[in-house]
């Protein structure tokens, strides 16, 4: 699409290169941006990379089936949407049709938190953990996709999850939106050290493994369709961004690039 391959960083505190990484190879430029869901920050962010970069491919985490709600979300006069919060703004902001999801569940998902298990060979409660989440966003993947037909009937948009509330909305100026948005990802990481029992850590990190295992591996494939925009939660992007990055034969001797 002829864009340029950098974001500018420097205009706007909520646009760093904190948040930004760049990974090149000869089929394109991959950047990832992370966010803190529905945080006004994040939503900003994710529009002004989006709209600069005019990628060829726009990805997202979130299961593929929930895709179409999104972009009904995104169908609106109003920017950002009123619903699906940094997701559904990348959807608004894009002028490509490539928009897939590439979170679980997924087969791919599926196969590869089974090899983990095998090898690691957790405890039956962390087993049981895992089973749980499945189920959990299993049926959530599947309510997005009957919301998607209902609006895809009607006029209807049907919003499935309560946005996330922050302590900070659009009204607050950017340094300040900044600066909530790190006070937020430092509050979910030590919340999770403290109060995440043993079994949960690990079922947690089993998942996670897998997921950003899966994310990276659809991103090498998706990139071969030109330069792609990933959007993924901010806690999984440095370890996407490192497995890309690890991929020596299919990426620029740049590498890794932060902004």
């Amino acid at each position: 699409m002829g864009s340029p391959s950098t974001v500018d960083t420097d205009s706007d505190p909520r646009v760093t290169g904190e948040y930004i990484r760049q990974v090149s190879s000869n089929n394109g430029l991959l950047t990832l941006v992370g966010v803190v869901h529905d945080h006004p920050a994040s939503t900003y962010r994710v529009r002004q990379v989006v709209t600069e970069l005019d990628p060829e491919v726009l990805a997202l985490e979130l299961p593929p089936i929930s895709i179409p709600l999104f972009k009904q979300y995104a169908s609106t006069d109003r920017s950002p949407p009123v619903f699906g919060g940094e997701m559904s703004a990348a959807i608004q902001a894009a002028a490509t049709g490539t928009i897939v999801g590439i979170d679980r569940p997924t087969g791919g998902f599926f196969q590869r938190l089974g090899r983990n298990l095998l090898r690691e060979r957790p405890s039956l409660q962390t087993v049981r953990n895992l089973v749980s989440d499945a189920v959990d966003t299993t049926k959530h993947a599947v309510i997005c996709r009957a919301a998607a037909a209902v609006g895809a009937r009607t006029s209807v948009r049907l919003e499935v999850d309560s946005p996330v509330s922050h302590d900070i909305d659009w009204a607050d100026t950017p340094d300040d939106q900044a600066r909530d948005e790190r006070t937020q990802v430092h509050r979910s990481r030590s919340f999770m050290n403290a109060f995440r029992t043993a079994s949960r850590s690990q079922a947690s990190r089993l998942e996670d493994v897998a997921r950003e295992e899966e994310m990276a591996a659809r991103l090498l494939q998706l990139r071969k369709e030109g330069d792609t925009v990933a959007v993924v939660g901010i806690e999984h992007l440095d370890s996407v961004a490192e497995r890309l990055h690890a991929v020596g034969d299919e990426t620029s001797p740049d590498g890794l690039r932060d902004h």
